[in-house]
């Protein structure tokens, strides 16, 4: 058996984790019948609980990372794949319960893969990721409920993190007016750059609403903060509205009221990134190869190796990371 490279991560008695990078013999990775050359991996606000807390995620230690991944099929026992093949990996709790894509090899199952569209390279698919792949998963709920360009605005919330920089990109490329909301100010120059119509300071959205329905604003919402934002942002959406929601950065819980939805018509759609059918999957990244601009989705992007991890956790917990990290497992 070779050896890979990998950032092995372990958990303290103070539930604190640490990392190090380690070459592996390939009989330590768990059971799979396909075997991955990893060439890039990704940085997702999941990936940050569990490098800094395990965020309750992480069941055994030591622990291999990443939700994400992207590389070449080596070898497969699977009749779906064949050495040779590009492939992408989101979710299905891989560097959660399963070891994930901080290393330079992989082995999981043939049925969580998915075989990468000729347009997107690996690296592109991860400066996607899960949260590019959310993004799209939104924007079809959208579509699905029946929103146009013509609707009216599409407010974002998170604007400059993962999922908002690239669900800003998709939709302002179908032609959508988007409003795009964060806490940076100096984002704007960015989010312009991306195709937001609109910059709206965050403080706009972090009060809670003093009533029930607000001023009818938004045709649709793309939330990933939850929280007081996510009910301000409810209480603006117009009659017949929607809204997909995907994240919970300010918390589980939003302060909000049942009147827009059985006064105004809205319409909710939670959207799981997990443990989503192959259908759906194989749609969305379809989608992605076509309607999402590269040119803008590579302005997003910045590239890490496996040894900067650990200090890029905690930066995305806090909102400290602007668009996507890249993250060259061979570096």
């Amino acid at each position: 058996m070779s050896s890979f490279r990998a950032l092995v991560l372990t958990q303290g008695a103070d539930r604190k984790v640490s990392g190090e990078i380690q070459n592996l013999d390939e009989s330590k990775l768990p059971v799979g019948d396909v075997m991955v050359a990893v060439d890039y991996s990704t940085l997702n606000y999941k990936d940050g609980l569990v490098l800094t807390s395990g965020g309750g995620l992480v069941k055994t230690w030591p622990h291999v990372g990443g939700v994400d991944f992207a590389g070449t099929v080596e070898s497969s026992d699977n009749a779906n794949f064949k050495p040779g093949d590009k492939v992408v990996l989101n979710g299905h709790r891989v560097g959660e319960l399963h070891w994930g894509g901080y290393a330079s090899k992989a082995r999981v199952k043939g049925d969580w893969l998915v075989k990468l569209p000729s347009s997107i390279s690996t690296k592109r698919a991860m400066a996607i990721g899960t949260a590019g792949y959310t993004s799209m998963l939104c924007v079809m709920a959208l579509e699905k409920h029946g929103l146009t360009p013509a609707s009216g605005e599409v407010l974002v919330t998170g604007a400059a993190g993962g999922v908002g920089s690239v669900a800003v990109a998709i939709l302002a490329k179908l032609g959508f007016n988007v409003v795009a909301a964060t806490g940076r100010p100096a984002e704007g120059d960015y989010l312009k750059a991306l195709g937001a119509t609109t910059i709206m300071d965050r403080k706009e959205l972090t009060e809670a609403p003093d009533r029930p329905l607000l001023s009818e604003r938004f045709a649709g919402v793309v939330d990933s903060v939850s929280g007081v934002m996510f009910a301000r942002a409810l209480a603006q959406i117009k009659y017949g509205g929607a809204a997909a929601v995907c994240g919970l950065a300010a918390g589980p819980a939003f302060p909000g009221s049942i009147l827009p939805f059985i006064l105004r018509g809205v319409s909710v759609y939670g959207i799981d990134s997990v443990m989503l059918p192959m259908a759906p999957r194989q749609e969305a990244w379809k989608r992605l190869g076509t309607d999402l601009p590269f040119d803008k989705l590579d302005s997003t992007v910045s590239e890490a190796g496996l040894g900067e991890l650990m200090g890029l956790g905690p930066k995305i917990l806090k909102g400290e990371i602007r668009g996507r990290v890249v993250v060259d497992v061979n570096k």
